[in-house]
């Protein structure tokens, strides 16, 4: 069993695209109108919060793309492609859901995981199925805040009318993924 990670990308990703131009002009707009609206104090006490607040994830994010980053290296690649990988089928999405519910943590922990494990070697499908099993059965959410705030029978019933989505949403993203293949 080879422990090599994939090829890396042909080019790397730009720095600066059009989705950060927006998040830019968003935030820039955004900081304009709070002075304009609201002074200068009140923007300066808002910048001073968020900055705060971004230090004290950087510590989260980094570990999350430094585990990205060594996953590829530490799984074995027939493993995780056995597992949930493209060929992988209903079984696969499966795993990947189950994997969701049970990662511990935010997005900051979830979507770092889920492409350290797709460059391991997991499919679109699975990554999909993984990210959305983490939305919708996160068993730290479901056990702490919804069964202590909700009835057990309602909580019950959402997981169970939840239950098919992230494996039908993998299934329509491998098929998407066939046929664009196939084009």
């Amino acid at each position: 069993m080879s422990t090599q990670p994939p090829d890396p990308p042909a080019k790397p990703p730009k720095l600066i695209d059009g989705a950060f131009l927006f998040i830019l002009a968003l935030a820039l707009g955004s900081g304009a109108a709070v002075f304009w609206l609201k002074g200068a104090d009140r923007f300066t006490q808002i910048l001073l919060h968020d900055l705060g607040l971004s230090l004290a994830l950087l510590p989260k994010i980094a570990a999350g793309v430094v585990i990205a980053t060594a996953l590829p290296f530490l799984l074995p690649r027939e493993r995780v492609l056995a597992l949930i990988g493209p060929e992988s089928g209903l079984r696969g999405l499966a795993i990947a859901t189950a994997a969701g519910a049970v990662f511990p943590g935010g997005p900051s922990v979830t979507y770092p995981l889920t492409i350290g494990l797709m460059a391991a070697g997991a499919d679109l499908g699975a990554g999909v199925a993984l990210v959305s099993g983490w939305v919708l059965f996160g068993l730290n959410r479901t056990l702490i805040w919804e069964l202590s705030f909700l009835p057990a029978h309602f909580v019950a019933l959402r997981v169970a009318l939840s239950l098919p989505a992230p494996i039908l949403m993998g299934l329509i993203v491998r098929r998407a993924m066939r046929t664009g293949a196939e084009r």
